[in-house]
């Protein structure tokens, strides 16, 4: 089953359990997913739909951090229900220790010492954890290395 047929097959079982966070957050993701065929005019596979999928938690994660900024918690709660529906379609990310190891192997490989080469790690790191790691996660753990 692809990943569309299963956001509309759980947007129906929300439906009748009358869950209307979910529900909403489901259709909202749909319809995100048929902005990009449309504009585009393509059928998107599975890899697309994931990213638009990665795409929209990041922009809850910055929005749920904007909000707690302004002490707005009943709008960053809202943003922080809608980004743990989205996670259950994402794939499991890497944890900081694995990324770490990952990022060690790296910077021996590139022979880098200080922070001035963080670059040129991340260059090479981030290709081959793309998709499997989230950007900040693997940005710290490059950091800490190279402290």
């Amino acid at each position: 089953m692809s990943l569309k047929e299963q956001l509309k097959k759980d947007i129906i079982t929300a439906m009748r359990a009358k869950d209307a966070e979910t529900r909403n957050t489901l259709r909202m993701l749909t319809a995100a997913i048929k902005q990009v065929e449309v504009d585009e005019r393509i059928e998107l596979d599975d890899t697309a739909v994931l990213k638009i999928l990665t795409k929209q938690a990041k922009q809850r994660r910055e929005s749920i951090a904007d909000f707690e900024k302004a002490g707005r918690l009943e709008m960053a709660a809202e943003e922080k229900q809608e980004l743990a529906v989205i996670e259950r379609y994402l794939p499991q990310m890497m944890p900081l220790d694995e990324v770490k190891s990952i990022a060690a192997a790296i910077i021996a490989e590139l022979g880098v010492t200080d922070k001035r080469g963080m670059g040129q790690v991340m260059g090479a790191l981030m290709p081959k954890l793309k998709g499997k790691a989230d950007g900040r996660v693997v940005n710290q753990a490059v950091r800490e290395l190279l402290a």
